[in-house]
């Protein structure tokens, strides 16, 4: 290993996402962690400054000795200090999709809650998208300095009950609870007060590290959140690499834009090195690249990525979403980094024993699933209204297996597996609701602008399908002729050959049309039996009485209680064959 590589290795850097609602002091928060800032922090954004409030991710770091519990088994250091980053997450509700795309790349998540207001929405949001994206958190109560000195402590205690009371019920619970002061005075206020608590706050942060699994191996895939020029150098994309590796003279490429470009220099925190992994926050300098066509976006190995139309994922209701997730609904679906509004159709396993489907589109029994039946072409899937809940009290993790199509209305570039959340950005954000729907993994993606011709035929969902018709009369032993079951103008040809039930056991087969007006004639296989025949004859004679061809229709009353005998049409339909075919099993 080069020595550049050797000494660039000493550092373990571990991203720790700061989220929370917005005003709770975020920014001031990372602003005292910090020394070193990447281009990216505290709020490049002009129109961020303005408002004061965090617009896009912003980046910093600082740098602390390697604490004893990540030296290896044999005491020795793997690595000689760790690197604490900082990826500070607006807050704004209207901005979740920039949260979703930096909690992707997070080792641990720092929750800002202001000590004065407690949980509001948006920190209920910010805890969903950690559950979904980060296995730890440490929660801070920031702004103590506005609370009456007297009466400090014992609402800094109120206030840590009330959270673990909140955090119960999620992966979080237990987490550690710190009370800080990160701008006493205020964000106007003059820097002579020091902040208060924050060295305790680095020892706390220092105690929840571990060692993040890193692997060099596989594509580069990195998450690019600026894009700048230098002058006489070339364009830098700083971000962090989400997968993979890369080193100076390696070709990437930027796949939104189709381009592959060569690495000239790398750097990490401002100190050049040859390579980065898996987990380091990096510059990249490429040449002749227009930096306008990419504030943020993804880089990644040449042809590693794909760009869909569609794709197919398993999914998983939030239990916090309110709504219901309705087929053909539209929702914003944030897959790898970009958010784009898609199309769903929901789809499961077919019910227990559906080999002659069930005259109702009932979702299938719940059985409790884990997601561990694999997504295949080869299999049937049933056809969804909407996303089935497991009934009763039950969590989403005792919902029925099921999967989502998600037809997107622009192409998405994203790698395969990768975390999709489903939500309704356009509800209103001052509403105290959820606004993430449904969070699940990329299966299949459909590369083929033509997927609708391509591909979506080899998707075999199904619907089923029951008609009901009477039997008009019967012409011998072996043939029925019926009617109230398709439309005049249906065209009956497609329906020769289709096996139906009479409501009096028998089966038979659709031989054709009868008449003009819709009627057809039904072959009865095995023959009707004598019980129907009898059935049949009294009630074609009340209907013919006083005037059947036969002659016979006054000779004795009909019974008034005797039944119509029905017909019953049982097929599915595969909700994306061109030919709409029914079929029978």
């Amino acid at each position: 290993m080069s020595e550049s590589a050797d000494s660039r290795r000493k550092t373990l850097n571990f991203n720790v996402g700061v989220l929370g609602h917005v005003d709770s002091g975020k920014t001031s928060l990372a602003r005292a962690l910090s020394s070193t800032a990447s281009t990216a922090a505290f709020d490049k954004n002009p129109q961020s400054r303005e408002r004061g409030i965090t617009l896009d991710l912003g980046f910093s770091s600082f740098t602390v000795d390697l604490p004893d519990h990540l030296r290896d088994s044999e005491g020795q250091k793997q690595y000689e200090s760790l690197q604490f980053t900082l990826v500070d997450c607006p807050g704004h509700a209207s901005l979740i999709r920039t949260i979703i795309g930096g909690a992707q790349i997070i080792d641990l998540m720092m929750l800002v809650v202001d000590v004065v207001k407690g949980v509001q929405t948006q920190t209920a949001e910010c805890l969903l998208i950690g559950e979904l994206t980060c296995p730890r958190m440490v929660v801070v109560l920031n702004k103590i300095d506005l609370l009456p000195p007297n009466k400090r402590q014992s609402a800094i205690e109120k206030m840590t009950k009330r959270l673990h009371k909140t955090l119960e019920n999620t992966r979080f619970k237990e987490c550690p609870v710190i009370a800080v002061a990160a701008k006493p005075g205020g964000p106007e206020a003059p820097d002579a007060e020091e902040p208060q608590a924050v060295p305790e706050l680095i020892e706390l942060l220092k105690k929840q590290t571990y060692l993040p699994q890193r692997d060099p191996g596989g594509d580069l895939l990195m998450a690019v959140d600026h894009c700048f020029s230098i002058r006489g150098q070339g364009t830098v994309m700083t971000g962090t690499i989400l997968q993979g590796s890369l080193a100076i003279n390696d070709t990437v490429e930027i796949p939104a834009l189709k381009v592959t470009k060569k690495i000239k220099s790398v750097q990490m925190f401002r100190k050049p090195v040859s390579g980065a992994m898996q987990g380091d926050r990096v510059g990249v300098c490429v040449t002749q690249f227009d930096p306008k066509l990419l504030e943020r976006g993804v880089v990644c190995s040449p042809g590693s990525l794909r760009t869909l139309y569609a794709a197919v994922i398993s999914v998983r209701k939030i239990g916090y979403f309110k709504g219901s997730l309705s087929t053909r609904a539209k929702f914003h679906i944030t897959v790898g980094h970009e958010t784009v509004m898609a199309r769903v159709t929901f789809f499961g396993l077919p019910p227990v024993g559906a080999s002659e489907p069930p005259s109702v589109s009932k979702p299938p029994p719940s059985q409790p699933c884990s997601l561990d039946t694999p997504f295949s072409f080869e299999r049937e899937y049933f056809h969804q209204d909407e996303y089935v809940t497991a009934q009763g009290e039950a969590s989403p993790a005792c919902d029925p297996e099921q999967w989502a199509l998600l037809e997107f209305e622009r192409p998405v570039t994203c790698p395969l597996l990768c975390l999709v959340i489903g939500s309704k950005l356009d509800t209103d954000i001052h509403a105290n609701a959820c606004r993430l729907a449904f969070q699940g993994r990329l299966l299949q993606g459909f590369e083929d602008k033509g997927y609708a011709e391509s591909t979506l035929p080899r998707l075999r969902i199904y619907k089923t399908k029951h008609k009901e018709g009477q039997v008009e009369r019967v012409t011998d032993d072996y043939t029925v002729i019926g009617r109230n079951l398709f439309k005049k103008e249906t065209n009956l040809q497609l329906f020769v050959g289709l096996k139906v039930t009479l409501s009096t056991g028998e089966t038979g087969v659709i031989e054709g049309g009868f008449g003009q007006s819709g009627k057809f004639k039904i072959r009865v296989l095995e023959g009707l039996c004598p019980e129907t025949k009898q059935l049949l004859s009294s009630t074609s004679k009340k209907k013919g009485k006083g005037g059947s061809k036969g002659g016979a229709a006054n000779e004795e009353e009909p019974k008034t209680d005797s039944q119509p005998v029905s017909i019953n049409l049982h097929f599915k339909r595969y909700v994306f064959d061109p030919h709409k075919k029914m079929v029978q099993s």
